[in-house]
């Protein structure tokens, strides 16, 4: 199992070195274009780490993988909605590094206030569904044709989780 940690200034690179292979090569992002390092630096520091925590998984001391919540929308009404992310390095994929990370991002939410947990996921990411729906989260809608990334029109999945025991019909 990796050892899952809370992020540091100092796990950047390591974490934006998974991130940029998405960007430049997946759809698991819909960004195209890399972070500066300063740019990176704003993004670790955007939210609050109580309540919008950022971890990174580590194998033998190496970073593989890297999960966050974020705000869901800046309106205050969303405060108890948040969004997860969960990226693992290719090499890591299969070893239990997505779960290790969801699970401990989960645990973090229900004492931060978090009821529910959103997760926007885009075609030709079926191991992020997977990972999700064995978490417990539940497809709740398909927005068609939203996003366009190496010249494919792209439909995002959207997945919630209750984390207050409330979920809708």
């Amino acid at each position: 199992m990796p050892l899952v940690r809370d992020a540091t200034p100092d796990d950047l690179a390591a974490i934006f070195a998974i991130y940029d292979e998405e960007v430049l090569r997946g759809t698991a992002t819909f960004e195209t274009v890399p972070r500066t390092v300063p740019e990176r630096r704003e993004w670790f520091d955007a939210h609050p780490r109580d309540r919008y925590p950022i971890l990174v998984a580590e194998i033998s001391g190496a970073v593989v993988g890297w999960g966050r919540l974020q705000p869901w929308s800046p309106r205050p009404a969303y405060a108890r909605t948040a969004e997860d992310s969960v990226y693992v390095a290719a090499a890591a994929r299969g070893r239990g590094v997505g779960r290790a990370l969801l699970g401990a991002l989960l645990e973090r939410a229900r004492p931060a206030g978090i009821a529910v947990v959103l997760a926007r996921i885009a075609d030709g990411n079926p191991a992020s569904i997977r990972l999700h729906e064995r978490a417990g989260f539940r497809t709740v809608g398909v927005m068609r044709r939203v996003g366009e990334k190496f010249g494919r029109i792209l439909d995002v999945a959207l997945l919630d989780l209750h984390l207050d025991g409330h979920a809708a019909p």
